[in-house]
């Protein structure tokens, strides 16, 4: 435990995390995620949603269409343009300079690198679908 840190109460299961991405469309999703990361298919519960393995995640897929709002709260709909949220995947990979080479193939955009600042490399990417995320690898 740290400094100030509030004992866990061990009554309370920690829940599992699940991360889940939208696109427009499920299958070139899926194609890009497998091809780019190696990411697998492993179940298709309703045919616009699919779990998939991404190693030491569940990853779910979900299609949804421009415009559909995420929630009946608030006003933001979905949008397939660029765009950035806070909470991002960040996808430590082995190979850097492989797996920036297959974003870039599978359609996918690199916007800023980073090879000299900081302990890892890291880059800042964004999906077919202009969802945003980070490759870091090791120097």
């Amino acid at each position: 435990m740290s400094i100030g840190e509030e004992p866990r109460n061990e009554a309370q299961p920690r829940p599992s995390v699940h991360v889940s991405i939208d696109v427009p469309d499920l299958d070139a999703g899926l194609r890009f995620y497998g091809a780019v990361f190696g990411f697998v298919e492993v179940s298709r519960p309703f045919p616009t949603m699919a779990i998939v393995d991404a190693n030491n995640a569940t990853v779910c897929m979900h299609q949804k269409a421009a415009g559909s709002k995420p929630s009946l709260a608030g006003e933001d709909t979905r949008r397939y343009e660029r765009h950035w949220t806070p909470v991002h995947l960040d996808l430590h990979v082995a190979d850097f300079d492989a797996v920036l080479g297959r974003v870039l193939e599978q359609g996918g955009l690199i916007e800023q690198e980073f090879r000299k600042h900081g302990p890892k490399l890291a880059a800042f990417c964004s999906d077919p679908f202009g969802n945003g995320f980070c490759i870091i690898g090791e120097r």
